[in-house]
């Protein structure tokens, strides 16, 4: 406890400090916090990386591995990132990373991956990608999705966590050809 006297003494302050919130001062809603230290995160979609590419002139085959991947991974777009906010006594902390990518391939059919995928090299030619790949079976210009689910959690320093869901979406597309042999 702290007394202050006024410049005059007719008066008398007194301060008082408590680890505990008086029952007249609401408390932080914990949840706000989390949502407020994820939005101050700025997460946003992945940049897609794909062979074939995206491009003029650039056609993937019927038949063909097709390479999906996370292009530069940060953690604005696949994590982790970890970040706090407070109010009062109340603080809490977020950690989020990506869970899975779910690849909508514009077929009908998806592709669910749990890595960020691995770059295409020239050097790997035809062979399919170890971890997050597709082929398709008819040609056509498909447009792609890929969903992003990110896990995110919250603890407070009062004991109390939580979840917080979030998906991402981003979109391309891709032109899937047919070659076909003539023998004469």
């Amino acid at each position: 406890m702290c007394v202050a006297l006024g410049a005059d003494a007719k008066y008398l302050t007194r301060f008082f400090w408590s680890l505990n919130q008086p029952p007249e001062i609401p408390a932080a809603d914990p949840g706000v916090l989390a949502e407020q230290a994820v939005a101050a995160l700025q997460l946003r979609p992945i940049r897609m990386g794909m062979v074939p590419e995206d491009k003029p002139g650039y056609v993937g085959l019927v038949g063909m591995p097709v390479w999906m991947w996370v292009d530069a991974p940060d953690p604005h777009t696949y994590g982790p990132a970890t970040n706090t906010a407070s109010d009062g006594s109340v603080t809490v902390t977020i950690s989020a990373k990506v869970a899975k990518t779910l690849w909508e391939m514009g077929d009908g059919k998806s592709v669910t991956c749990t890595t960020a995928g691995t770059v295409y090299k020239d050097s790997y030619q035809k062979q399919p990608s170890p971890d997050c790949g597709y082929s398709y079976s008819t040609q056509g210009t498909y447009t792609i999705r890929a969903t992003t689910t990110w896990d995110i959690t919250w603890t407070v320093n009062t004991g109390q966590s939580g979840t917080i869901p979030l998906t991402l979406t981003a979109t391309r597309t891709v032109a899937i050809g047919e070659v076909q042999v003539l023998v004469h």
